[in-house]
């Protein structure tokens, strides 16, 4: 369909569970089990990493949190990553199931080249590239790495030059190799989410908080224009203060998902803003700051829970 429609992106797909819900049940260790995947789906993503200020974590461990008050547990602890990679992927590909896009590629017609794996790494925007030399230095010789001259030229370009026809059966089969399944994960670590992390902490924000800094870079990367990262936090910085300064957490939270559905609506390929209306917004009026379970919402009309 045609981009920036309610289903732009979208590829046919396996339906949920017989309840109509994708159902994953969170666990202490961070594991889960899913409802069934579903056929990839990709949002249109800019991917510029960039290093953020650290901080410590703010605060005393709590069960759940109080409305309007953030828990003190990071995004970063176990059971909280793996529900941010779940909202995620329910907002990407349509699944519960992150660990299965891995493999995930395809040319989305937007002038990024090849997106491909747990994040969207594009082949022309270089994130792409940083992934494949991190896993040839750690496994030379590599399926990919007869890729790398190709990568550089096609860099900030939506060309395949040098990338067809073997690339995307290539990219699926380094997926099957643990190594390269742990660089994706150590890349998406890296730039997306322990900046976000970071970000969120020395912000004075909770888990949701963080969460909100993570899938806005994901999406928007953080770059220097108005529609990145960095300049939706700005815009929101304009009408509320953050808790380290001194605001109201949900207040600024809000401010900040004000922000990002601006930015969103900015760009054609991101006109759907469901994955902040009917999931971000529907934790954050909840009073849920700490993304405690049961969690339940809504991405393109699609259901999803975690219990």
């Amino acid at each position: 369909m045609a981009a920036g429609s309610p289903e732009s992106g979208r590829r046919t797909a396996d339906p949920p569970t017989s309840s109509g819900v994708h159902v994953a049940y969170a666990s202490p260790s961070g594991s889960s089990g899913t409802g069934p995947a579903r056929t990839p789906r990709r949002a249109l993503l800019v991917l510029f990493g960039a290093s953020l200020v650290g901080a410590p974590v703010l605060g005393t461990p709590h069960a759940r949190a109080a409305p309007g008050t953030a828990g003190a547990s990071g995004l970063d602890s176990p059971a909280k990553k793996e529900i941010a990679m779940e909202l995620v992927a329910s907002a990407e590909n349509s699944t519960l199931d992150w660990r299965a896009q891995y493999r995930y590629i395809e040319d989305l017609g937007d002038g990024r080249g090849y997106t491909a794996g747990i994040v969207g790494f594009c082949s022309g925007t270089g994130d792409l590239l940083d992934l494949v030399r991190l896993y040839t230095r750690r496994r030379p010789g590599n399926v990919l790495a007869r890729y790398l001259p190709a990568l550089r030229g096609v860099d900030g370009t939506g060309s395949h030059r040098g990338l067809d026809p073997g690339f995307p059966a290539d990219w699926r089969g380094a997926a099957r190799d643990a190594a390269f399944r742990r660089a994706q994960d150590d890349e998406r670590d890296r730039v997306y989410f322990e900046p976000a992390v970071r970000r969120g902490k020395a912000d004075g924000l909770g888990v949701l908080g963080q969460f909100l800094y993570y899938d806005a870079l994901v999406m928007h990367g953080d770059g220097d224009d108005p529609e990145s990262f960095r300049g939706i936090r700005g815009r929101a910085l304009h009408g509320a203060r953050t808790p380290a300064r001194g605001g109201a957490e949900t207040e600024y939270l809000g401010a900040f998902l004000d922000a990002r559905v601006w930015a969103m609506k900015r760009e054609k390929a991101h006109s759907d803003t469901s994955r902040v209306d009917t999931a971000q917004r529907v934790f954050l009026r909840a009073g849920n700051l700490n993304l405690d379970p049961p969690l339940d919402w809504k991405v393109y009309g699609d259901r999803y829970h975690i219990g």
